[in-house]
Formats: structure tokens, sequence, C-alpha cells
């Protein structure tokens, strides 16, 4: 028989989903007390009648402590008012293992190959509804914890798993050789699919991870498209590093050169030349090298290059040409000997001229070859070239 108040609460342990308080038929003024992390839910004649979340409450049952007793005297001490109380664990429970019990079969969306895969990991589940969950698994059992809940949804998880693991690795056309590299976005895909069918029960699927994925290792066809792929990404591996140590190499030259400019730079500054009087000096060692004025006609040189040398080099340079080509021009001409120079001003006199067209002074009659050596002269002037022997008028 019961007392004339009882004290209904719960402090079990935290793996407990449903837990059914052992006692039943309480009367009026029993207190029900309820902790923050649970509900309960208060059962007479069958019926789920009031739920109750965190507090302390005073459970008002036909029970009444006098009437009741004399009641009970009727039917044999037994009260004729049913009353029970469940309570329900809110907390989130973690690290609740689950496994596929065979492998996945499906085709591989980059190879297309037939593959046997399988999974397995851990969630995390809430009681939601406590009603529902109540109704839909418990019924009229008095405990409901982890290992009997995820009995009840092995079945369910298997088949649901393993259909959606293959939805979506064919509808993302995630590559099995990469898909250890996409378990997080992998995980949250099958979680999003596991949401409903979990609240179908008052359930709430907190977290779902996948840790493993079994791999057909040692099939021989896997084996197979397993070298293929890793040999494509070492070629592609290869080809970058070649083509990063090629880059290497060109800014290496890049800088030698860079280098090798700013010596050339110092030295110039330092002898006191320009980089347009190096290049001078390279044409004027070209004119020295070809003596015959076809060789420098068969280079480009003349007196237009020669403009564009500045400075003392481009004088020398130009002087050099002009001369070699002076000579070339006093040989196919008419003789000095013939026309005759200037003593004046040193111009070149007109064949039988009396006067210099230049200077206009009077033209000497002077002899034309040199009386020590014979050397014909080319032009005015008081000692031959050649000997150096004073000329005779």
């Amino acid at each position: 028989m019961s007392k004339i108040a009882d004290i209904i609460k719960y402090e079990g342990d935290n793996s407990t989903f449903i837990w059914k308080h052992p006692c039943e038929d309480f009367n009026s003024l029993t207190q029900l007390i309820v902790h923050e992390s649970q509900e309960a839910i208060f059962f007479m004649n069958g019926q789920a009648l009031d739920l109750f979340g965190a507090g302390r409450y005073t459970l008002e049952a036909q029970n009444i402590p006098l009437i009741g007793k004399a009641l009970n005297r009727a039917t044999g001490d037994k009260s004729p008012f049913h009353c029970e109380v469940y309570f329900i664990n809110k907390t989130e429970q973690m690290s609740i293992k689950w496994g596929t019990d065979s492998k996945v079969q499906y085709i591989e969306p980059t190879y297309g190959f037939p593959l046997s895969i399988g999974a397995s990991g851990e969630m995390s589940l809430r009681a939601d509804n406590s009603r529902k969950l109540l109704l839909k698994l418990v019924g009229t059992e008095s405990f409901l914890g982890q290992q009997k809940l995820v009995s009840f949804f092995r079945a369910f998880l298997m088949t649901r798993v393993k259909t959606y693991i293959a939805q979506i690795m064919k509808t993302n056309a995630i590559n099995i050789f990469e898909i250890d590299e996409n378990l997080t976005s992998f995980s949250e895909s099958i979680k999003k699919l596991l949401l409903s069918d979990f609240a179908d029960y008052g359930i709430s699927l907190e977290q779902f991870f996948i840790t493993t994925i079994v791999k057909p290792d040692g099939d021989r066809q896997y084996e197979k498209f397993k070298e293929l792929h890793f040999r494509q990404y070492a070629d592609i591996a290869e080809a970058k590093l070649r083509q990063q140590t090629d880059l290497i190499y060109a800014q290496t030259e890049a800088q030698k050169v860079v280098i090798d400019s700013q010596a050339q730079a110092t030295k110039r500054a330092q002898e006191g030349y320009t980089y347009a009087q190096e290049r001078g000096f390279d044409v004027a060692e070209k004119v020295a090298a070809n003596e015959a004025v076809g060789q420098m006609t068969n280079l480009g040189v003349g007196l237009g290059t020669m403009a564009g040398v500045g400075g003392v080099v481009g004088g020398v340079v130009g002087g050099a040409v002009s001369d070699a080509l002076g000579n070339t021009a006093n040989a196919n001409s008419t003789p000095a000997a013939e026309s005759g120079f200037c003593e004046n001003c040193g111009a070149r006199l007109t064949v039988g001229a009396a006067f210099c067209d230049e200077c206009g002074t009077a033209v000497a009659k002077t002899r034309d070859t040199c009386s020590g050596c014979g050397y014909k002269f080319e032009r005015a002037g008081k000692f031959c070239p050649k000997c150096g022997l004073k000329r005779e008028d």
C-alpha cells in the first residue's frame, strides 16, 4: 500500500534515455522532482497525461489518502487508479558507435569499376520529443538505454547508411582514392539525410561521423586502378617539379645577366667611357680586322654607321674608315700628280687650274715625284712622306 506522500525523482547514469520510476499508484501530495537535463511524463490509467519540465511538482492523483484507503479495502488493498512516471534523459549522449554489417556495392565514379567498401564511425543522439520516443519505442517497458536504442536502430542504420553512402559518392563523384580527405563533408552529407529518419522516433541526431572507410585492399582490380591513380598524380607532381626547377634556373640566369651588366656598367664608369663608346671600340676592331673595302661593305660598315658612334671613339673609328675609303677613292680616281693639292689650304686642285678654287691661292709648279725614292706625291708638302727627303720645287 502506498504511503501518504512519496518523493519521485531520478538520479541515474547518463547512458539511459528513458527510465520508469518503480513507485506506482502513489497518493495525492506526492512530490515529483525533475532535473534540468530531464523531462517526466505522468501516466494515469494507461494514458500519458502531463509532461513536466525541470522543477518540483505536487501530483494531484485520484488516490486521495483517506478515500483511497477505503477503496483499497474493497479491491483487496489494490488501488483502482493506476499511476506511473517515466523520466526522459535530455542530455546529448556521445560516442555511440555504428558500422555497416556488410560491404556497400557501388560503381566507382572516376574509373567506372565496381567496388565494395565498408564504413564505421560514431554518432551522438539526444531525446528530442519525449512523448513520441516513449510511445513509439518504449511502450510498457521500464528502461531504454544506449545499447537497446542502438539495437532498435541497427537494421534501420544499415539500410539507410549503405544506401546514402552509395548515393553521395555517385552524386558528388567522390574518388575512392581521395575519400579520406573528404570524410568531414561526406559525414555532414549523410547526417543531413539521416535527420528526418531519427526525428520520426523522437530522436535528434546531433553528430554523425564516418571515421573509417574499409577499402578492398588486395583485390586485383582495385590494386590495378590504385596504381594507375597514384602513377598519374606522380607524373603530374614530377612535371610541376620540373617546371619549378626550370623557372628557378631561368631566374638564376637572369640574375647573372643583371649582375654582369651592373659589373660592366661599374667598370665603364670607373674607366671613363660609356656603353656607346664601348660599342664604338667593337666596331673599330671589326674595321681594323677587315683591310679591304669589300670586306667592310660585307660587314655593313660605312660612314653612316660611324655617325652613330659618339665622342672620341666615334672620331677615331670614323677617321679610320674615312682614311680607308679615301685611299680606295684615290686608287680609282685621277692621280694626284695630274690634279695636285693647294699648298695654302690643301684642297684638291682641278686639273690644269692656275688658282685654287677653294682659297684662290696661285698654283705653284712643283715636282710630282720624289727625287730620292721616286714616290709619287699625292698632296702638297715640304718633305717626302716616304723617305723624308725635302721636296724640290
